[in-house]
């Protein structure tokens, strides 16, 4: 059985628009702050301990584009491993290993973690991310937080139906104070 892991750069006040892109007031505001080596480290093993990727399609457009021009360990591991890309108007995905994931977000993400074993990384993707965290799809949450005020921008948290209770597993600083933090769902 699949676990779907949230993977999000996100800002002291909650901001997760465009930490390295996008068109946004503070582009790339996350590459303002050092993450160290270990801070490196850690993204790059999040990134090779997963089975497959949850992408929505902004997402999984930038992340198409960019990733088959690379080469090294996490550039094989991106360009070659599952992808699933929640989409109403993608239809011919053009990065090897994509399935487009176009029918009901619930039934079609249950699915998904019946059928894959391991975990399921959902990177960025915000309305993906917020409307997996609203369903309660969501396992486990990782937030590389940064030490900046970013004052607007789109958030990760938004309303949900109920109360979500998590349990912090992990936190380490990295770099110029980037905090990890690594959060469990209770159920």
């Amino acid at each position: 059985m699949g676990t779907i892991v949230l993977t999000e750069f996100i800002s002291l006040d909650g901001v997760v628009e465009a930490p390295g892109g996008e068109d946004f007031k503070y582009q790339d505001w996350s590459f303002e702050f050092d993450r160290g080596v270990d801070g490196e480290r850690f993204k790059e093993t999040e990134a090779l301990g997963a089975t497959a990727l949850l992408l929505g399609r902004a997402t999984y457009d930038g992340f198409s584009e960019a990733w088959p021009k690379y080469e090294g360990e996490l550039a094989d591991k991106y360009n070659s491993m599952p992808k699933y890309v929640v989409s109403s108007t993608l239809t011919d995905p053009t990065w090897p290993n994509t399935t487009v994931l176009s029918g009901d977000l619930v039934e079609e993400v249950s699915r998904l973690k019946r059928d894959v074993d391991g975990e399921i990384s959902v990177a960025g993707s915000i309305r993906l991310a917020q409307g997996l965290l609203a369903h309660d799809l969501v396992d486990e949450v990782h937030l590389m937080t940064f030490p900046v005020v970013l004052g607007h921008g789109r958030k990760l948290w938004t309303a949900t139906p109920d109360k979500l209770v998590w349990k912090l597993s992990e936190a380490t600083t990295y770099g110029d104070g980037v905090l990890v933090t690594i959060y469990q769902r209770r159920r």
